[in-house]
């Protein structure tokens, strides 16, 4: 996407061959994969094995029958790419309402969506293909995430050691293993590739500023189109980026100004028209839908008492998830000292990152203004970033619409790490340089990589994870044989990942369904049914058109439903027991 830029002086500059370059992207992106592949299946099981002295054996999990992560988000947002996939093949009919939540409006606008993942829906049906369509997209999620990192860097004019090491730090910071059950928040490799598509397209680097004979239209294009699929995917990270690309184009249009307007072609400024408008349009008709929910139910927006619960300390910049294979179980004690939701308030981006960056503030191929902008961007956002336990968040929370909706503020930790990275390139670059003009010309590249590459291993090594392969529940007998609509027994958010993850298996309407908002009429039907087969949760299923309700019995121990799995039938309903499970049917 960008030449390669192995000088900080222009005449040090060459144009690789076309060839050449269609190579690097080549490598680029099949390297980026097979990383990917290494990093979040391989490889783990067998550094955990060895770091923990045999205590962990090793063992490569099933993809088919084994899920990343806790098994019970991940099983949620399994279930919602199946059912974006299930939405198109019937024309999108009923896409908002969903199969699960009934009888709920909107009921998808309650989680992001996922919805730029809708091809991988299409392929297979049921739970087997679900989870393992989830595990290829999760594999796939970090590819694009280094992906798009070293696309972003090589644009601005790293070269390929510099972009590849920030490429590895976009993807594998420890921050990110907070998430691993959440799809929504690690698929952000869209936001780089597409800010480095656009940077391309209008013909824009540090090291070079703008460059009319660089511009390329069509990579404007595709950048907003990119941009528009990161949308798709949901506004838990898209809602941010949203913003900072409406900032990014009002500096750019500021720039061209001040400048004295030089001619842009009427190629590009129709590209960005077009392009521009596709975003806009993607970005307004899923804004419209959350805006569904907050009409509905006014309560989803959060207070500023819950957003403080959730909000991380400083602290947590330099506390790792547990997730992390080098630092997970060495941080346990200052994790647990970060309060509730510590996986989530653990925000370190990695301390190889934070010393490349440190030193790229002094030695960097970039220019001292582009540095100290990078550095005041990354305090900015580490401020953000600490919600309510910073100065700043208050003005987003109140003045920035959509803010107000975010659970998590620790998720903008992503925008510092950017920068981070940025700042690290900067170094790693100029660090190639140096070296090669202190080396002779025949042993100048080998100089440079082995100066650089030792630290984009370093900074892999940190980023390694150790993930939990969680082996897939399967799906009770009773709740296949069940007419729709149904509910299953226990519902809670737990119990209820796994019921939507069972109901890929035809998409049967059902009252089950889990999002970080629970509605008034979810909340009702759970309480109520605590008593079934009382005469007030009969006429409630009655009134809502619930015609069955199945009851797992090695679930319901323990839970407020545990009487159901004994209770007998009643007037109008039938018992029949299948296999450990109750399946009640209701008569008309």
């Amino acid at each position: 996407m960008s030449d390669v830029v192995a000088e900080k002086a222009p005449s040090a500059v060459t144009r690789p061959a076309p060839q050449k370059r269609s190579y690097e992207w080549t490598f680029a992106t099949a390297g980026s994969v097979l990383l990917a592949i290494a990093m979040v299946w391989l490889i783990p099981p067998y550094a955990s094995d060895l770091l923990s002295g045999g205590v962990k054996p090793a063992t490569i999990a099933d993809p088919a029958h084994t899920i990343i992560g806790d098994g019970g988000d991940s099983t949620a947002q399994a279930w919602l790419i199946g059912w974006d996939g299930h939405s198109l093949l019937h024309g999108f009919q009923g896409l908002w309402a969903t199969n699960a939540f009934y009888p709920d409006r909107y009921a998808l606008a309650l989680n992001d969506s996922l919805f730029g993942y809708v091809p991988a829906g299409l392929i297979g049906n049921g739970v087997v293909a679900a989870v393992l369509r989830y595990n290829i997209i999760f594999v796939l999620a970090f590819a694009l995430a280094f992906l798009g990192g070293y696309a972003l860097l090589r644009q601005l004019g790293a070269n390929p050691v510099a972009g590849a090491l920030a490429g590895a730090a976009l993807a594998y910071a420890p921050w990110r293993y907070g998430h691993v059950a959440h799809l929504n928040i690690l698929s952000t490799g869209g936001i780089t590739l597409a800010f480095a598509m656009l940077a391309r397209g209008h013909g824009w680097s540090l090291t070079k500023g703008f460059q009319r004979d660089r511009v390329r239209p069509g990579w404007a294009v595709a950048g907003w189109l990119v941009a528009a699929w990161q949308v798709s995917l949901g506004f838990a990270v898209g809602l941010g980026f949203v913003y900072l690309l409406a900032v990014a184009f009002l500096c750019g249009l500021v720039g061209w100004l001040i400048r004295g307007r030089p001619a842009l072609g009427r190629r590009l400024i129709i590209g960005d028209l077009a392009g521009g408008a596709v975003f806009a349009a993607v970005t307004l008709y899923f804004a419209y839908a959350y805006q569904q929910i907050r009409n509905l139910y006014p309560n989803v927006v959060r207070s500023w008492d819950y957003v403080a619960a959730f909000s991380p300390k400083p602290r947590g910049l330099l506390v790792s998830p547990a997730f992390s294979l080098l630092w997970g179980d060495r941080h346990e004690d200052a994790r647990a000292a970060l309060g509730n939701a510590p996986n989530e308030k653990a925000l370190l981006c990695g301390y190889a990152l934070y010393l490349l960056a440190f030193i790229g503030l002094f030695v960097s191929a970039w220019t001292l203004r582009q540095r100290l902008l990078l550095l005041g961007g990354t305090i900015v956002g580490v401020l953000f970033a600490l919600g309510t336990n910073g100065p700043t968040y208050r003005l987003l929370y109140l003045y920035v619409p959509g803010f107000d909706g975010s659970r998590t503020p620790g998720r903008l930790i992503l925008w510092p790490t950017i920068l981070l990275a940025v700042l690290a390139a900067g170094f790693v670059t100029e660090l190639a340089r140096t070296a090669r003009e202190a080396t002779l010309p025949q042993w100048s590249a080998a100089a440079a990589r082995a100066m650089t590459v030792p630290l984009l291993i370093l900074v892999l090594a940190e980023g390694m994870p150790d993930m939990a392969h969680v082996a897939t529940p399967v799906e009770p007998a009773a709740m296949k044989a069940a007419p729709a609509p149904m509910m299953v027994l226990p519902s809670d958010d737990g119990v209820d990942s796994n019921v939507m993850l069972w109901s890929t298996d035809g998409f049967p309407t059902m009252v089950n369904g889990v999002a970080s908002f629970t509605t008034p009429n979810h909340q009702a039907i759970r309480d109520v049914m605590q008593s079934f087969p009382s005469q007030p949760s009969l006429d409630l299923l009655r009134q809502w058109g619930i015609r069955s309700v199945v009851v797992v019995r090695d679930r319901v121990a323990g839970t407020p439903y545990e009487a159901t799995v004994n209770a007998q039938a009643v007037p109008g309903v039938t018992r029949q027991d299948i296999g450990p499970d109750v399946l009640f049917t209701l008569g008309n």
